[in-house]
């Protein structure tokens, strides 16, 4: 009798259903009351993390476990910068162990959800990595890691996978719906911060910024041809205090050129409130030097 040949197909469709299975007690429903439920991720013992750009202004939800539990939760913290939401609950088992993700570029990655019928599986590659970057709200992002595959709102903050049954991090929609993720370690980061303040505190200068060409006749003093125009500045804001005005162009931030708002969050994490810091500003077609104290973002 000839040999029989595995089918690579079914291999790989059983291997796929494995990880699905061992996935599954990863998986959380968040439910709001009065708006469509959520996907979180059973992250650790009572703590349950999602995206934080699609969780409600709310504090209070019930969580639901793929075994059928649910639990009553609230909200711990909140972070922007990062696009992570942490939820408290009581009670709950230890989640299944999970070991950190290698992810590599047209490696396998499957991304959880909860849906009305229980748990949903996408199937992409990573479409590419890049180093760590900043969101516009001034958050570190450990790598940027891009999936290619589609997801739902309701999907969105659900455990992703590679092949090997490693935790790549939480799945978020970035622009133009490209699925992302927030990784493992950015999540473990703010995490502790999240569960005993609320928040994560960065820097904050209390002003309002858009993109500018510089004067031409000032752009061999300023160095650059691109700056920061002052649209706003907030009433007793660190930048207030140091003399900073609407209608200033800021071109450097501690002797570093800036160009986009993003590079000023850039240089505004946690460790930069309560230090001092340069701000150099075109007015009037004069250079000036200022100096600022970075106080902590407030809320909200």
């Amino acid at each position: 009798m000839p040999d029989i040949v595995q089918n690579p197909l079914s291999g790989l469709s059983d291997t796929l259903v494995e990880r699905a299975r061992q996935a599954q007690p990863l998986v959380a429903r968040i439910e709001v009351e009065g708006r469509p439920a959520r996907s979180g991720t059973f992250w650790r013992k009572d703590v349950v993390v999602a995206a934080e750009q699609a969780f409600a202004r709310v504090e209070e939800a019930k969580v639901m476990l793929s075994d059928g539990s649910s639990f009553a939760a609230h909200l711990a913290g909140r972070d922007p910068g990062t696009n992570v939401v942490a939820l408290k609950l009581d009670g709950t088992p230890d989640p299944a162990p999970f070991t950190d993700a290698d992810p590599h570029p047209g490696a396998l990655a499957l991304a959880f959800g909860a849906d009305e019928a229980g748990v949903s599986v996408r199937l992409g590659v990573i479409h590419s990595i890049g180093p760590a970057w900043y969101s516009r709200a001034g958050g570190r992002i450990d790598r940027r890691i891009t999936l290619d595959m589609m997801m739902s709102g309701r999907e969105e903050g659900g455990p992703v996978l590679d092949a090997d049954g490693g935790l790549l991090g939480i799945s978020a929609l970035g622009p133009r719906r490209r699925v992302l993720v927030i990784p493992t370690a950015t999540v473990e980061g703010v995490l502790e911060p999240l569960l005993n303040k609320g928040r994560i505190e960065r820097g904050w200068l209390g002003l309002a910024l858009q993109p500018v060409l510089v004067p031409e006749g000032m752009q061999a003093e300023a160095g650059q041809s691109r700056g920061l125009m002052i649209m706003g500045v907030a009433k007793d804001g660190p930048a207030a205090q140091a003399g900073a005005l609407a209608g200033d162009i800021l071109v450097t931030l501690h002797g570093e050129g800036v160009s986009r708002p993003a590079m000023v969050a850039q240089r505004l994490g946690p460790e930069a409130v309560g230090q001092p810091i340069e701000l150099r500003l075109l007015r009037a077609g004069k250079v000036l030097s200022l100096t600022a104290t970075v106080a902590a973002r407030p809320s909200g």
